[in-house]
Parts: C-alpha cells; structure tokens; sequence
C-alpha cells in the first residue's frame, strides 16, 4: 500500500476516547443527526459537552408552498433545539446563512475558526466536501469552510485580532464521507437517533419518506436507517456504527 506523506488522514480501528468537548458543524438543521447523531448521543451520556453550530436557516427545507418563509424559519429553529436535547447536546449556534445560498467565504471561515478557538473541542464533525456527486451546494460549501476554519484555527497567525488562543482539535470525523476509515458504535444508541432525526417533523415529508404520517411509513423509515447502520457497521464488525472519515489536523 502506498503512503501519502502528505496527507493528513490517519485511519484508525476502534472508536475515538470520548471527547470532552465536541462541536458539529452542519449546513442545515438536521444534518449532524444523519451523519452523527449515534456517536453524539453516545458521548453525551459519557459525559461530552457538545455544541452544535448551524449554518443556514434552513429556509428551504419545504415542499409545501403555501408555508410562510419566516413560519419555516422558526419551526427549524424549534425542531434543533428538540433534537439537541434528544440527544444530550448543550450550546445550539444559529449563523443564519440563507438556506441554498452558502458560499465559501473568508468571513464564514473567519467565523468558524473564532467559535473553535472559543469553545476548544477535541473532535469537530462535519460533512466531507470531497464527497463525489454530492449535489447539495451547502453540504459542499459547509465541508470546504469547516476544513479551511480547522486549518486556520491551529495556527496563531490566522486572525490575531480575535484574541483568542490557537487551538488545534485532536479529530476531525467528517459525515456521508467518499472514503470512510473510520466506525464509531450506535447499537445502544439507534434509537435516540431516530428519536432525534425524528424532533425534525418538518422534514418528514422531504428526507425520511414521510414518518411522521403514518406507523408505516415510521417503520420504513426507521428499517432504512437500521439497514444503513447495520451496512456501515459490517465493515468494522459492529452491529450497528455510523462511518467517517477521520483527519488528524
């Protein structure tokens, strides 16, 4: 096998030493609870102050027409917080880009690097920018700023003007990833992730085949979510794990 020098992936067997501090940084409300919601659970109740960065206001995340904008808006706010609790997480943080519209910005990296040097996390998890196919402009723009704030975050010749100390995370596990190396288990934690996934009601309809709508289709769902757990664990011979890519920044 060949070794790339320069690069900073580090796969590893077995999961993580649970973080004292963890932050997600996802495009839209929602997003960590499908990469991640399993692992983060599991670290909440070992005692894991996670925060949980959003960075759209999820504005288009409808397929009824007749919704007002701001109705939306608020309802996604609510919903975060719901799943927040549900799965043991503290701090939620709202940026409030325009939902669809995301760009990768010198500002948006700026700001993410402030909030990691500000709360200090051991693991940040995002998504994979690098993901092949990925169509989604938010889930590509989130990825790029999360890796670029990251970078700029560990070194104190980035952004002086903060005041605030460089901080470098021991991990970066980036969700939905296109070459996962690394599984962390969510057998005892399934359920508290479909309980979380599950807080987003107005997203029901658009991303989990209508669950909140009848018992059947919940099972569907819940049998979908189930199958990729159990297909994303049989790589690493867990029952159930969620996948990532793991970087050692």
């Amino acid at each position: 096998m060949t070794t790339n020098l320069y690069s900073d992936a580090r796969p590893e067997d077995g999961p993580l030493a649970t973080p004292a501090i963890a932050m997600t940084i996802g495009a839209h409300p929602d997003d960590a609870e499908f990469g991640a919601a399993g692992t983060l659970g599991r670290w909440a109740q070992q005692g894991c102050a996670i925060t949980m960065v959003i960075l759209t206001d999820g504005s288009k995340g409808t397929w009824n027409e007749t919704m007002p904008n701001d109705d939306l808006i608020a309802a996604r706010r609510a919903e975060q917080r719901r799943a927040a609790d549900v799965i043991g997480a503290g701090e939620v943080i709202h940026l409030d880009h325009v939902d669809g519209e995301l760009e990768l910005t010198p500002g948006l990296r700026q700001d993410l690097a402030r909030l990691i040097r500000a709360y200090r996390p051991q693991v940040v998890l995002g998504h994979d920018p690098w993901r092949r196919y990925m169509l989604h402009p938010d889930h590509r723009a989130a990825g790029f700023a999360l890796v670029d704030a990251v970078v700029a975050a560990r070194d104190h010749l980035f952004y002086p003007e903060q005041g605030l100390a460089k901080h470098r995370p021991d991990a970066l596990l980036l969700w939905q990833a296109d070459e996962p190396d690394h599984h962390e288990d969510i057998a005892s934690t399934f359920e508290l992730k479909v309980r979380a996934l599950l807080s987003h009601s107005s997203q029901t309809s658009t991303t989990m085949g209508g669950a909140a709508e009848s018992p059947d289709a919940r099972a569907r769902f819940v049998e979908r979510m189930s199958s990729l757990a159990a297909a994303q664990g049989e790589a690493a011979g867990l029952a159930m794990a969620e996948a990532f890519k793991l970087i050692r920044p």
